[in-house]
């Protein structure tokens, strides 16, 4: 039963996380905007999708909630990486921008369950 909580968490994440990127690239074609923007605008999507799925997470168990949105965060980092570094071919990320990475993904996670 939890393990599908997570799953099905997991699966709003993503799903949020696409529709979001779709989005984005849409106002990056539309305006013309730099990098930057964008760089902020994908750290905006990641943490915002952890929370979506923490808190489903946590609406789901009702137990230990930030426990659960934490393991849907650390979740989404961990498919993050496994399907960057398949399309990529190789690790491309620097050890600090992982750590960044999985913090946010796991401050999202559980800010999420805590606040279901």
């Amino acid at each position: 039963m939890k393990i599908k909580a997570v799953l099905r968490s997991l699966f709003l994440a993503y799903a949020l996380t696409g529709i979001c990127l779709l989005l984005l690239a849409f106002l990056v074609f539309q305006m013309d905007i730099g990098t930057g923007p964008v760089t902020v605008g994908i750290i905006v999507i990641y943490v915002i999708s952890c929370m979506a799925g923490g808190f489903l997470a946590g609406k789901i168990t009702r137990r230990e909630k930030y426990r659960w949105g934490a393991l849907v965060g650390l979740s989404y980092f961990i498919l993050l990486g496994t399907v960057s570094f398949i399309v990529s071919g190789s690790w491309d990320m620097s050890p600090g921008h992982m750590i960044t990475t999985l913090c946010m993904c796991l401050g999202g996670g559980t800010l999420g369950g805590m606040l279901s």
